[in-house]
């Protein structure tokens, strides 16, 4: 029988899987013969996940999830796009997930990227490679100018993160009509989280439409 979570119950579980993980105390559920053949007839995963494709950040071993617990979509630096979007959308209209977890990190390739891009003596990126990171791009500039910075030297990367996860969030709401109606209904939570590589923690750095520990619901208004 599958089990309704409301948004706060979902980030309750990916609260306390991440807590598992970072202790070392792991308990590996459904990754057994009998959940395999149970999910051959179908998915209800209790989130969705959208998170960089860096190989350090495997989303089931962070929340300790197993088979059909999370539906995960990632590429490099989580940058939005059309099909983030519509695999967003599938999760929310067809999954009824009650969760999106925007996961980004530290020492992230696609944010250092996009921050050495910004000097005026920047070496060319590979153009697929410059079309992913640009996006981030105005989030460096924005703390570079923000810190009295004037050089590519002066940007802080962790903070480049954190506002590159903020923008994101808001792209999320703002590119989908179908996930910010959901949320507006109370029935999608969506949380902006900062994963510490050395750590292993999952850190709430900006939440819509649900309540999490240190932190206040913003509104979809908020994040206009």
């Amino acid at each position: 029988m599958t089990v309704t979570l409301t948004p706060a119950q979902a980030w309750q579980e990916m609260v306390d899987g991440n807590r598992r993980f970072v202790a070392g105390e792991p308990a590996h559920p459904h990754q057994d013969v009998s959940k395999r053949h149970e999910l051959a007839d179908g998915q209800a995963p209790m989130a969705t996940l959208f998170g960089c494709s860096d190989s350090r950040l495997a989303a089931e071993i962070i929340f300790d999830k197993g088979l059909g617990d999370l539906f995960v979509v990632r590429n490099a630096g989580q940058v939005i796009g059309e099909s983030i979007v519509a695999s967003l959308e599938y999760a929310v209209a067809v999954l009824g997930v009650p969760l999106i977890v925007v996961l980004a990190h530290d020492s992230c390739g696609a944010v250092r990227a996009a921050i050495d891009g910004t000097a005026i003596d920047a070496a060319p990126l590979p153009p697929h490679i410059w079309k992913l990171v640009a996006p981030i791009v105005p989030a460096a500039r924005k703390v570079l100018a923000e810190n009295g910075g004037t050089a590519v030297a002066d940007i802080d990367p962790e903070l480049v993160g954190q506002e590159h996860l903020r923008n994101t969030v808001r792209d999320v709401l703002q590119s989908s009509e179908l996930i910010s109606a959901a949320v507006a209904e109370g029935r999608l939570g969506i949380v902006g989280a900062n994963y510490r590589l050395a750590e292993g923690t999952a850190t709430p750095v900006i939440t819509v439409g649900i309540d999490t520990e240190g932190t206040v619901p913003e509104s979809e208004e908020g994040l206009a």
